[in-house]
């Protein structure tokens, strides 16, 4: 092998089948976390009025609105963990 021990011609560099892809450049664990934070945010003010709009009672609202920030905020972290795992749409 060559001193700066990339594989020459005869070998071939291939990833270990058991080792799970990276994420995307760029997106790190933190960066999933914020954009699922933004999302709720957003989300949740969307949930918040119509729930709000539906049953006219702010703390009924409110409480839906709480409760789907919480599930919502998990359940998209795990699907965008998820999402770095398949190669669909990947070059």
């Amino acid at each position: 092998m060559p001193a700066d021990d990339s594989p020459t011609e005869d070998q071939s560099v291939r990833p270990d089948p058991g080792a799970r892809p990276a994420a995307p450049p760029g997106e790190t664990r933190l960066r999933s976390i914020a954009k699922a934070v933004s999302w709720r945010v957003v989300g949740s003010l969307d949930t918040l009025l119509l729930s709000y709009l539906f049953t006219g009672n702010v703390l009924i609202a409110g409480s839906i609105a709480s409760t789907e920030t919480l599930t919502k905020t998990v359940l998209y972290y795990l699907h965008e963990r998820g999402w770095g795992l398949v190669r669909l749409g990947r070059a």
